[in-house]
């Protein structure tokens, strides 16, 4: 079955490999405290940070999921309230979930074919963290970095970012914001229970003024072991291997980056001119990584059905757009043959329709 799920996704072949290897290496037996754990989890730090090309300055901190960089976020980062911009299912359940721990957290909606106004959102200063949505993969939009570096030079409030479906697609404009996070089921080509969390000076400051201690995964308590190169629970140390095994073997992310791009100006042409619905209107807002394709329930319903009979599988739509649209993964695992397989299936179901 070939998919094209956008996450949990395909993982890169090699992946198979890195299984076996782990295991012989003895890496997943030992303590995370140790020397050879240490210098495992030091590797795959500075060969992420070179591949992504992350700033020297930002530290890197492995995770369990998004949903957890979202506790952190909202326990050791706002001490009061934050400003959640949302247009989509996940921007809106980090709202929710934010809600919980600080209830005076708000939210912004703007249309999914439109920017967000920068004056509106920096009007309250008050607002401890801005916290964005790169790329919503529940209806393909994504914030141009052109935003993102406005929104830097109008603000010195600290920005989170959720790049759960973009990080290691796409370059990042990294020092435009100062904390990202993403799980590595999609992009990064590996199996889920790991999230990369990148913090920047100005989050770590806020966090020593907030001073949060209060909890296992507590951010400068997760900093103070990192900063030793450990981690302060028992951590996914297959996780870590293997994102360390697979940064070894991609190109450096502008040369993905470029492939990305081009696959998706590809994609989005081949489906206009076969008759497909792009589901987002404004090129400006249509994600790279993402590709949401809308038509009526049946039509939808019965595409999804016919791919998966010839071992297809699409992505399935989500939220407000769960029943009338299916969904396109453009990760980097996925090969060009599978991407002409997809779209041999998608022309004959076009041309069988019409």
């Amino acid at each position: 079955m070939i998919t094209f799920y956008p996450g949990p996704s395909k993982v890169y072949p090699q992946v198979e490999q890195y299984l076996s290897d782990a295991y012989q290496s003895g890496i997943l037996s030992v303590n995370h405290r140790s020397e050879p754990f240490m210098v495992m989890l030091k590797e795959t730090i500075e060969v992420m940070k070179s591949k992504l090309d992350i700033p020297e300055a930002y530290e890197i901190y492995f995770c369990s999921s998004a949903t957890e960089c979202w506790e952190i976020i909202a326990q050791s980062l706002i001490a009061t309230k934050s400003l959640h911009l949302h247009n989509g299912a996940f921007g809106e359940k980090w709202l929710e979930y934010t809600q919980k721990i600080k209830p005076k957290s708000k939210g912004f909606s703007f249309d999914k074919n439109s920017l967000p106004i920068i004056s509106d959102i920096i009007s309250d200063q008050e607002d401890e963290v801005i916290c964005l949505t790169h790329n919503e993969t529940s209806n393909g939009t994504a914030l141009p970095f052109s935003f993102f570096t406005e929104l830097r030079e109008q603000t010195s409030q600290v920005i989170a970012v959720d790049a759960t479906s973009s990080i290691a697609g796409v370059e990042f404009p990294w020092e435009a914001a100062d904390v990202w996070y993403a799980s590595v089921q999609k992009c990064f080509g590996l199996p889920a229970g790991l999230s990369v969390l990148i913090a920047s000076p100005r989050a770590i400051k806020l966090a020593e003024k907030i001073g949060d201690r209060d909890f296992y995964n507590s951010f400068l308590f997760v900093r103070d072991n990192f900063l030793k190169y450990q981690t302060p629970y028992t951590p996914n140390a297959l996780g870590i291997y293997l994102a360390g095994r697979v940064m070894r073997q991609v190109e450096p992310i502008a040369s993905i980056s470029k492939q990305t791009k081009k696959r998706a100006a590809e994609w989005y042409e081949f489906l206009a001119e076969n008759g497909y619905s792009i589901l987002i209107d404004e090129q400006e807002v249509r994600s790279d990584t993402v590709i949401a394709v809308s038509g009526s329930k049946d039509q939808v319903a019965n595409l999804k059905k016919s791919a998966k009979e010839n071992g297809i599988l699409l992505g399935n739509g989500y939220g407000a757009w769960k029943e009338t649209t299916f969904r396109i993964a453009n990760f980097p695992a996925i090969t060009q043959n599978e991407i002409d397989q997809l779209k041999n299936f998608l022309k004959s179901e076009a041309n069988r329709l019409a």
